[in-house]
């Protein structure tokens, strides 16, 4: 059964946003039609985006951005449709806003494009988003509207068939740094000795003599630990390995030590491996090539999938360069301070370039949480921690959506700033496993 779509005239924005929500998130096969007696002669399910209804079809009212090729500032005005954030309002049609409009924008991270605010790593500032300006940034808003849109063809198309989606949850550790006090090197090991005798931080040294000695475990190697707790809950878990030269930024170990190839092949053979793109990869493109011929070196099997060290997106700088690079999923989409829903959904989506105003064949799998965000920069006590999550879980859920959550080794450790903080990470795995009952 196809889904006939009328549009006045052709539009990358539409044709993207079209193939999103009907084909890849319902599961419909869909045409398009610019003629008004094709359409209307059609005796199949069909839907007219346009300005003005024909007769009695189903019809949604379309806003000019979908047909527009400039980037400019967008007025933006809100309302609650059941409960819902919604906007690019309008006052015909079978919904008052324009779901369409609405969701490319939110994809394209349209706004980003037009901001100039940026935190002082350089990065989008999640003050300068309309999600948090309108506090919806914990809802996959997206995911609402295109279960409108699927209620309202129920209701005028009963017969139609759908794709059967449920809720998932995909696990995924960023390893910055493999090992709290192995394999750094006489030089790095002696500064860092002599910065905790400055500071009189005797504690870490007395760690680090014992874990050089052999008398104890690195506090960072939580390995055992995590692929445990992958078996158990039966995960579907991504390692993210950083691997570029080392800098302010990227204190990774460097990549040419046997144990930290030894960790990456052990651990490939359990999990799904992926690059962590370094800071300095921002400013230097080919280095992109580097860190990824290493790591494929390393595995003997091709790499594909990419997250950037500290979220640092400049879109869409970085996602051309992914592409040029072979990458074909990418997980940095997401919020490095603030948990939610950067893009308002929760399911992948492929990045649209609105500069070329093309569709590319980088998918995009946005998370919601993430460890350091939640610790560090929302200064949240485990607990408090844990009652954030859950609601992000149960907001992921309502709508069969996909929950990523980001969390390192480090983390996981109980070390340092984090006691306490490898029960929140369980406690997560141990509510999804109630959340998949």
């Amino acid at each position: 059964m196809v889904l006939l779509i009328y549009l006045d005239t052709k539009s990358s924005r539409a044709d993207y946003i079209f193939r999103h929500i009907f084909h890849n998130i319902l599961g419909l096969e869909i045409q398009f039609s610019f003629d008004k007696h094709v359409f209307n002669n059609y005796k199949g399910p069909k839907i007219n985006y346009s300005k003005k209804a024909f007769s009695n079809e189903l019809f949604f009212y379309a806003s000019d951005l979908l047909f527009e090729k400039n980037i400019e500032h967008k007025y933006i005005d809100m309302s609650k449709y059941k409960g819902i954030d919604v906007f690019f309002l309008c006052s015909e049609g079978v919904l008052p806003f324009d779901p369409f409009a609405a969701s490319f924008y939110m994809l394209s991270r349209y706004e980003e494009y037009l901001s100039s605010k940026k935190d002082n790593l350089g990065r989008f500032s999640v003050e300068d988003s309309l999600s948090f300006k309108h506090q919806f940034i914990t809802k996959p808003v997206v995911d609402h509207w295109i279960i409108f849109i699927q209620n309202i063809l129920i209701s005028h198309f009963p017969n139609m068939v759908f794709l059967k989606r449920s809720f998932s949850f995909i696990n995924t550790i960023d390893i910055d740094n493999a090992y709290a006090y192995l394999n750094k090197g006489f030089i790095r090991t002696f500064g860092k000795v002599v910065k905790d005798l400055i500071t009189l931080n005797f504690q870490h040294n007395l760690s680090r003599m014992k874990v050089l000695l052999g008398l104890e475990k690195d506090p960072y190697d939580t390995y055992d630990s995590i692929l445990n707790l992958h078996q158990k809950y039966n995960l579907n878990t991504i390692f993210f390995f950083l691997i570029g030269d080392y800098g302010r930024y990227d204190r990774s170990i460097n990549y040419l030590k046997t144990d930290f190839q030894k960790l990456i092949k052990t651990l490939s053979a359990s999990f799904q491996i992926g690059l962590h793109t370094s800071f300095r990869s921002i400013k230097e493109n080919r280095q992109v090539g580097v860190e990824l011929n290493r790591l494929q070196g390393i595995l003997n099997n091709n790499v594909i999938i990419n997250r950037q060290h500290f979220l640092l997106l400049n879109i869409p700088h970085n996602y051309r360069n992914f592409i040029n690079y072979g990458i074909q999923y990418d997980f940095s989409m997401g919020y490095p301070t603030h948990p939610g829903f950067r893009a308002g959904t929760s399911n992948s989506f492929y990045f649209f370039d609105l500069d070329q105003n093309k569709i590319t064949n980088l998918l995009i799998h946005p998370f919601s949480i993430m460890d350091i965000a939640l610790q560090k920069y929302c200064d949240l006590k485990p607990k408090e921690a844990l009652t954030v999550i859950k609601n992000i879980i149960i907001n992921t859920k309502l709508v069969k959506g996909t929950f990523i959550s980001i969390w390192h080794n480090e983390s996981l450790s109980g070390y340092g700033n984090w006691i306490g903080w490898e029960f929140v990470y369980e406690e997560m795995l141990k509510f999804i496993a109630d959340a998949d009952d």
